[in-house]
């Protein structure tokens, strides 16, 4: 399989950090907070939280605070289509091809739920075939990714399909929620809105960079679920982020990454680029100490986190672009995604 196109998509409206710590504090809301909550949101915002700026589906930071589940529905249903659409638009342009060639498109999802579901929307804003054929994959939080890549990578080995369009489509703040739990104070700091998409195909094209997905691997482990999930509460998406979740990530991509090397015959001097899914400064922090990494190792997923924040499972993608953009060298590359479940996923691609 060959990703012959990518593209990225985030809402116009991108705030800093600090405009967040300002409209927290003007807020009614904030008032509520315990003393400790409120330390918790000034130490992340106003700190250094490997965060700079976030796009986020509002027009402005008080609409943040409307926190009812028919304004967070509306906020998924007005903007995941929306967004999606674009990231897909640019990754077929990226990968110079029309609509009516694709056959599958696969779209992943964690922060609403529609039926018909995303597919039918996108499907009818890019005009696809009325044949192709439409996935929804829901629930797999940040992780979500390369199982949707995966699942291309198998519909194109069976050879039902030649060229398959994979989105990853979140709307966190569909998903805000504030209360005087620390993960959920700490999520509504870190995540932020925005699509990524890849075109995949059997044969690579020409006259650009090759990128082929050469082995795949993943790690689910139940019973560790309670650390990294949602919840529903009061009829709203409630992010469930505990403190273990930084280890727990990096145990696990440790785990997959040798799973791989291992079945592929390969060593791990032969990896000449790290694309990892930016969950966090400490994620990152955690996957540096397990897989004896450097600061340059993980710079472009580092610039992703810094400008966009976390918008959990399309991360991956805007780090995979970026890396590719910026002349990082060819040869063979190691991608991976945690998250919900608690799961992991990686892959090796050759970049050549």
């Amino acid at each position: 399989m060959f990703i012959t196109g990518l593209g990225t998509a985030t809402p116009i409206h991108r705030y800093e950090q600090a405009q967040f710590w300002a409209a927290l504090q003007a807020s009614e809301r904030f008032a509520q907070l315990s003393s400790r909550s409120r330390a918790i949101l000034r130490k992340v915002l106003a700190g250094n939280n490997g965060i700079r700026t976030r796009h986020l589906a509002l027009e402005t930071l008080g609409e943040a605070f409307d926190l009812t589940p028919d304004a967070l529905h509306a906020r998924f249903l007005n903007n995941a289509p929306t967004l999606a659409a674009q990231a897909a638009q640019n990754a077929m342009a990226d990968a110079q091809v029309e609509p009516e060639s694709i056959d599958a498109v696969i779209v992943s999802t964690c922060t609403g739920y529609l039926c018909p579901g995303l597919t039918s929307y996108v499907s009818g804003q890019l005009g696809l075939r009325p044949e192709v054929l439409a996935l929804d994959l829901v629930g797999q939080g940040c992780v979500a990714a390369l199982p949707n890549l995966s699942t291309a990578e198998a519909l194109l080995g069976a050879g039902t399909c030649e060229r398959v369009l994979s989105i990853c489509v979140e709307v966190c703040s569909a998903a805000f929620y504030l209360d005087d739990d620390p993960g959920v104070l700490i999520s509504a700091c870190l995540f932020a809105d925005g699509a990524g998409a890849a075109v995949l195909s059997s044969a690579p094209s020409e006259g650009r960079r090759r990128v082929e997905w050469k082995a795949s691997s993943s790690v689910l482990n139940p019973e560790d679920r309670d650390l990294l999930r949602f919840e529903q509460r009061n009829g709203m998406l409630r992010n469930v982020l505990t403190p273990q979740v930084p280890a727990k990530a990096a145990v696990q991509a440790e785990r997959v990454f040798h799973a791989v090397l291992t079945r592929s015959g390969l060593r791990r001097e032969q990896v000449a680029a790290w694309v990892f899914h930016p969950g966090g400064r400490d994620v990152l922090l955690a996957l540096r100490e397990r897989l004896g990494l450097s600061a340059n190792d993980v710079r472009w997923s580092e610039a992703v986190l810094a400008e966009y924040g976390n918008m959990s499972s399309p991360s991956v993608l805007f780090a995979l672009q970026s890396s590719l953009s910026n002349g990082v060298p060819n040869g063979l590359w190691w991608m991976s995604s945690f998250g919900a479940g608690f799961s992991c996923h990686g892959a090796i691609l050759e970049v050549s």
